[in-house]
């Protein structure tokens, strides 16, 4: 029965998703929750669903890049790690083990705004990630010996997934030149020695600081009872002490008032590559919304408008994408093109302002619009499919924007945009003074000094 389902929304995403689709309302998604906050301002949201015997807890902490100070960057990322370095109860590593040695799965991911922690466990297992995760809140033992482990990881992990990739480099200088507001500006080549310069005292202080009851949010989405799930939480968090509140970060960005461009070189890249941002407004709002409907239609996939004119019809770019970055401040849209070869950047970057300005002369037209739709629809609903992703957004959403139910309101808020919506976005942020332009060059790789047959 639960399959049936399944295989029914997933015919029914087809449907919406076909060429010939006419204007309908966005499907319904209701997902049902609780919200409790404990004694110690701990936000505890639950959502039954007995569809399967699996229950998933996503932890979010209200902190990431945008509170760290300058000199001492990346903090939140190293904590994302030390929270696996154990506690007086529980060994290093042995967080993972006892997790994979009960059937589950667990991980964590750090961002600007936020730090997660997330699990999907066997339902008779909930007790299990509860006391894990209070435990480390209660009392993680952080030493110099595991700072310093966890400082080589870190930098370790910036090089295999930044430095040593192709355009890796390229996108951090994107961000560093489209932001003005140290919040998210920061990180790339000095995160390196912010690392190396935090001593013990403040690595534990940043701890205290934000990694307390009342700056988290807990989401509890699968088979159990709520009554029952939240009498377990309060029974491992209720008893760990609040704090004071964590100072607000300003998120405030001043209007950019020209275009900002810069060339980078880089060794691993074998084709130019154009990168464009725009910078938007803060998450959640109408013009977000239209931003993403826009991003769709411009550049999310091959019936797309650049797709269309850039690989098919002018044959100029090896692939072409669009996208929108969601933050709880101010976001942006990126346009990245991968030319083909002995072709110019500077023709491809004519190319893209030639359909952002066909844009403005010419707006979306109706199917493109719902085509648009149809995508961020199908996109949304088969991330929810799981328990896990879930817990992940009903958190997430919690965190940014102090709405745990747009879980079942972003498909209504998302369906509302109109052709007029979109062209009020184009005019208002596609501008070429709010452009931010990021042009990567394969780097010639230097003359052999040696010589033949020696």
């Amino acid at each position: 029965m639960r399959e049936a389902s399944k295989i029914l929304t997933t015919l029914i995403v087809c449907v919406l998703l076909s060429v010939g689709a006419v204007a309908q309302q966005a499907p319904k998604v209701r997902i049902d929750f609780k919200e409790t906050v404990l004694k110690n301002g701990l936000r505890v949201i639950t959502a039954e669903d007995h569809q399967a015997p699996v229950v998933s807890l996503a932890l979010t902490y209200n902190v990431g890049g945008a509170n760290e100070r300058k000199g001492r960057g990346e903090f939140a990322h190293l904590f994302e790690h030390l929270m696996f370095q154990g506690t007086q109860n529980v060994g290093p590593g042995e967080y993972s083990n006892l997790i994979l040695n009960n059937g589950g799965i667990a991980n964590a991911t750090t961002g600007d705004d936020r730090t997660a922690y997330f699990e999907t466990l066997p339902a008779n297992q909930l007790e299990l990630p509860l006391f894990l995760e209070a435990d480390r809140l209660r009392g993680l033992s952080v030493t110099e010996g595991r700072l310093d482990k966890e400082r080589n990881v870190v930098q370790e992990e910036r090089r295999m997934r930044v430095l040593n990739q192709p355009y890796g480099r390229s996108d951090e200088v994107l961000t560093e030149m489209l932001y003005d507001n140290f919040a998210y500006k920061h990180g790339g080549m000095d995160s390196m020695e912010d690392i190396n310069a935090a001593s013990l005292e403040e690595i534990k202080e940043f701890f205290k600081t934000y990694y307390a009851p009342n700056n988290a949010v807990l989401v509890l989405v699968g088979d159990f009872k709520t009554d029952e799930a939240v009498a377990l939480v309060k029974k491992y968090f209720e008893d760990i002490p609040r704090q004071p509140d964590p100072p607000a970060v300003d998120l405030s960005e001043p209007e950019q008032k020209a275009e900002r461009r810069t060339t980078v070189e880089d060794a691993l890249a074998r084709a130019p590559q154009v990168s464009l941002g725009f910078k938007a407004s803060r998450g959640n709002t109408p013009d977000l919304y239209a931003l993403q409907i826009l991003s769709a239609a411009l550049g999310g996939g091959r019936s797309s408008r650049l797709y269309q004119k850039l690989v098919k019809e002018r044959e100029i770019v090896n692939d072409i994408s669009c996208s929108v970055d969601e933050r709880s401040g101010p976001s942006a849209l990126y346009i990245t093109a991968t030319l083909r070869p002995d072709k110019k950047t500077e023709e491809t970057e004519a190319a893209i302002y030639e359909e952002i300005e066909r844009v403005r002369r010419e707006p979306l037209s109706d199917l493109e619009i719902e085509k648009a739709k149809n995508a961020t629809t199908l996109a949304f609903i088969s991330k929810i499919q799981t328990s896990l992703f879930r817990a992940i957004f009903i958190s997430l959403y919690a965190g940014y924007f102090n709405d745990p139910n747009l879980i079942n309101t972003w498909l209504d808020k998302t369906d509302a945009v109109t052709k007029e919506d979109v062209a009020r976005v184009v005019e208002k942020y596609l501008r070429p003074t709010n452009r931010t332009v990021v042009i990567t060059m394969p780097k010639a790789k230097a003359a052999s000094t040696g010589t033949a047959g020696q």
